[in-house]
């Protein structure tokens, strides 16, 4: 026994160990197998991401919603962020009774963030019945301005492992994950085909983007040349998130109009979030201390803080009610950014309360803090020659922006209406900065809206509670 255990067992450990790296290398040798017959293995015009059950593990592991206490859940990669949202904004005319059945639509939406995997997020808010998606899939864009994808980007979306989902009316569904990389600053192809009728159908109206339909089930097409008709809306599609190494959180841009990016020019991606975006990838990419952020657009044209549109569910509804599906509702939020407040002036038949629409700014804060969000805050730009323009609407305006501008509302400032106003008639935008209609910017002025950001105003979180 003793001689086992010194130099006499030379010859038995000597097996040992070649019994040992034999079973080692067979051990190798399988997990090798079974890893490329998970993800390499191509299916079809979808490529090597669809329903790839590793892909949605790490979907549901990645960011700690459903992989939370799974210990098969593997280890994530990167950071789920949102990377481009759009908030229902209420149903589209002429879809009430058929909805668009037997119909692809295929969204284009440009990206703030890249990723290495993307999931999307599609509503059925304004429905009266069951939306049934039975295919759907996402790739990039191979230009802009065109419904064609990029070649062997195109992918299979599926939905808890199942090509086909039904969204209940009044409802949305997120998808599985689905391996592509993506790139930031990029156009991305969303599409989704519903075989059977349901409206109203859920869009989001001005988009400052141009997407297209085609009859017929043609989500896997690559070429585009059926995506025949063109609208400048999103329809079904609310959300894409991707799995990001760079960003580590997502700010989120609440507002109306002013945000939404009216009046800005068609594909061209100058909505003031748009360039923000930029700009803190170009200060991250140059060295500078900057948060590592996507930014989102939450605009809604005519927005307001305090009033709903009509309907039921509302159609526009208020920054208060919106607020939880919104901003709460998106990926990683760190940070809000407010403008709102104009419509409430604007589109009060009486004379605004200066009062009430501040409180209501200070309650979107309040809720935002409560989830640990830091708010920046704009001022109001000036409206005068505007059809709705008054002397009267002009004070509640000044009133609301002296309560901004001395810290009693937001953890900080973004000066709007410095910054577009004219030096010469500080009641009008200055005329570089108007689109004409002198209440929205041009495209200049909504870039020199995202010039006018301190990026430092965008680190750090709420402030503590005593």
């Amino acid at each position: 026994m003793t001689g086992g255990r010194d130099g006499g067992a030379g010859a038995p450990t000597a097996k040992y160990r070649a019994l040992l790296a034999a079973v080692l290398a067979a051990i190798v040798a399988v997990s090798a197998a079974i890893y490329v017959g998970a993800a390499g293995v191509p299916s079809g015009l979808y490529g090597d991401g669809a329903g790839d059950r590793a892909t949605r593990a790490e979907a549901r592991g990645g960011d700690g919603r459903e992989g939370r206490g799974n210990p098969a859940a593997p280890a994530s990669t990167g950071t789920w962020v949102s990377s481009w949202a759009a908030p229902p904004v209420g149903g589209e005319p002429g879809t009430e009774l058929t909805g668009l059945a037997d119909r692809s639509v295929r969204n284009v939406v440009h990206t703030s963030v890249g990723g290495t995997a993307a999931r999307i997020t599609l509503s059925n808010l304004y429905g009266q019945s069951p939306l049934t998606v039975s295919h759907a899939s996402i790739a990039l864009s191979a230009g802009r301005g065109d419904a064609a994808a990029l070649a062997g980007t195109m992918r299979r979306v599926t939905f808890r492992g199942q090509t086909t989902v039904v969204v209940p009316a009044g409802g949305q569904v997120t998808s599985d994950a689905v391996r592509l990389a993506v790139p930031h600053d990029a156009d991305v192809l969303v599409t989704t085909y519903s075989p059977t009728g349901s409206g109203p159908v859920t869009r989001h109206t001005h988009a400052r983007q141009t997407s297209y339909a085609a009859v017929g089930e043609h989500t896997g097409d690559t070429t585009g040349a059926v995506y025949t008709e063109e609208s400048t809306f999103w329809r079904y599609l609310t959300g894409l998130d991707v799995l990001s190494r760079n960003a580590e959180g997502t700010v989120v841009a609440l507002g109306d109009s002013l945000t939404d990016g009216s009046t800005s020019t068609v594909d061209a991606d100058n909505r003031w979030p748009d360039v923000l975006s930029d700009r803190l990838r170009e200060a991250a990419a140059a060295g500078r201390d900057v948060p590592r952020y996507s930014v989102v657009n939450g605009g809604i044209s005519g927005n307001r803080v305090l009033a709903d549109g009509l309907g039921r569910p509302a159609e526009n509804p208020s920054a208060l009610k919106r607020f939880d599906r919104d901003v709460l509702g998106r990926t990683n939020v760190k940070v809000l950014v407010v403008d709102l407040g104009i419509n409430d002036i604007l589109r009060d038949p009486g004379l605004a309360d200066p009062d009430a629409v501040v409180g209501g700014l200070r309650t979107l804060v309040d809720r935002a803090h409560a989830r640990g969000l830091k708010v920046v805050g704009a001022t109001l730009m000036p409206f005068g020659g505007h059809r709705g323009y008054t002397d009267a609407r002009e004070a509640v305006r000044q009133r609301i922006n002296t309560e901004i501008r001395a810290g009693r509302v937001f953890d900080a400032v973004v000066d709007f209406d410095r910054a577009l106003r004219d030096p010469y008639d500080p009641r009008r935008l200055r005329p570089l900065y108007d689109s004409g209609d002198h209440l929205h910017p041009s495209d200049r002025g909504y870039t020199r809206m995202a010039e006018s950001f301190d990026l430092d105003d965008l680190k750090g979180g709420a402030p503590a509670r005593l």
